[in-house]
Formats: C-alpha cells, structure tokens, sequence
C-alpha cells in the first residue's frame, strides 16, 4: 500500500546537475529511513545516500561524497536527491526506497519498498 514515485531525471551533459524527488503515497515518510540507490546497465544496483526520520543525519557512497545532497521535507512526504557534476558512468536509473529499520541501512536486501526509478543519462 505504501508508494514511492520519483521524478526528476532527464539528460544532462557532463558536469551537469539534477534534482530528484521522491513522492511518497499510502504512508508517512516521517515513519522511515530513506535512501536512494542507482542501478546502471549490465551493473548491480549501488548504494548512493541514505537519509534518517528527523533529516539530521546523511551518509553517502565513496563515489558520490561531496557532490550529492540528500535532504527530506517530511510535511510533504518527499526525498530529494541533489547530483552535482555528474559523470559519464554515471548514467543510470536512480531508485528511491523506504525501510522501517533504523539506521542509515546501504543493503538493497533491507528496504521494504521501493520506487519505480527515474533514469538519469550523462552525455560524455
């Protein structure tokens, strides 16, 4: 019953810049920690960031540290995921996902729900 769409993705040249939202449906996002991970052709899906309930605490993969920014409006029930200088290998769909577990969990295995993903193409 719980949804997550995301939105936001598109096609941007390299060391371009995006923003992408997550809407989330049937729950309170407030109830979850969230995360966003990215799955590229031919290649397992990564962990990007993962956010806490309050927003007060963030953690991001090694790739991405310094150029992504994940924040949350709980009143709105949306994530955000701000990239910034992206790179070629770095095309690829980019997923939302909701867990009631605590923690900043990185495991795709430890998420029980998850957004149809929204793609993400850099042009090199």
């Amino acid at each position: 019953q719980v949804q997550l769409m995301e939105s936001g993705g598109g096609l941007v040249q390299v060391g371009g810049s995006l923003r992408l939202s997550c809407v989330a449906s049937g729950g309170t996002l407030s109830s979850f920690v969230m995360g966003w991970f990215r799955q590229a052709p031919g290649k397992e899906r990564e962990f990007v960031g993962a956010i806490s309930w309050g927003g007060e605490n963030t953690c991001y993969g090694d790739s991405v540290k310094g150029r992504f920014t994940i924040s949350r409006d709980n009143a709105k029930n949306t994530v955000f995921l701000q990239i910034s200088s992206l790179k070629p290998e770095e095309t690829a769909v980019y997923y939302c996902a909701a867990t009631l577990r605590a923690g900043l969990i990185v495991s795709t295995t430890l998420y029980d729900y998850w957004g149809q993903g929204t793609q993400v193409t850099v042009s090199s």
